[in-house]
């Protein structure tokens, strides 16, 4: 008996040490690799984070076509916009470039937000969400924002087929130009990482 279970034996055993030498390391993970650390202060990336975070939230809600949801969302963003730590890039902008260009693009975003909020209609809300997505696109690519993997989605049939852009922190398609009438129209344009 003990002769036919050798093979079987060996299998185990051989399980067993590949399984107490791969430790808690994930896949892909280097041995020794560092944690990529951001150019960024901490307290910069988490009001940049806030506006991320509201923006996503406004592409969720227009995705569900939950009015209530987009207005909610957008009086964050704005909020969030209004208050982004850009004293925090001082170090950073030297010729005094960045900051300015990146107060144009904050503008932009809180002044298309209210614009949202003032249209009672969700195709008219989906507009106004183009332009506040391509003002903070042009915003992540500005101040370099590298806190976390961005991705630029396109819908190609948006606007009678002008299409048009936004983001997510995953490249899954959910259509926030279309909801439930076209949920997964859409594809992967780019992604954003900074580091």
């Amino acid at each position: 008996f003990f002769e036919s279970m050798k093979p079987y034996i060996a299998i185990i055993s051989l399980g067993l040490l590949w399984a107490c030498n791969s430790g808690d390391k994930k896949v892909g993970e280097k041995v020794g690799a560092e944690p990529v650390k951001s150019e960024h202060s901490d307290a910069f990336n988490s009001s940049f984070e806030r506006i991320l975070n509201s923006y996503y939230l406004l592409k969720d809600g227009l995705f569900a076509s939950d009015t209530v949801k987009v207005n909610r969302s957008t009086l964050a963003l704005i909020s969030a916009a209004d208050s982004l730590n850009l004293n925090e890039l001082k170090k950073s902008d030297s010729n005094n470039i960045i900051i300015p260009t990146a107060l144009s693009y904050t503008g932009t975003i809180s002044s298309e937000g209210k614009g949202l909020l003032g249209e009672n209609d969700i195709e008219a809300k989906r507009k106004e969400f183009q332009m506040i997505s391509g003002a903070l696109f042009d915003l992540i690519r500005t101040v370099r924002y590298d806190g976390q993997k961005i991705y630029l989605l396109n819908c190609p049939m948006a606007f009678n087929n002008q299409g048009a852009d936004w983001l997510s922190s995953t490249p899954d398609i959910q259509n926030p130009y279309f909801g439930a009438k076209m949920p997964t129209c859409g594809n992967l344009k780019d992604s954003i990482v900074l580091k």
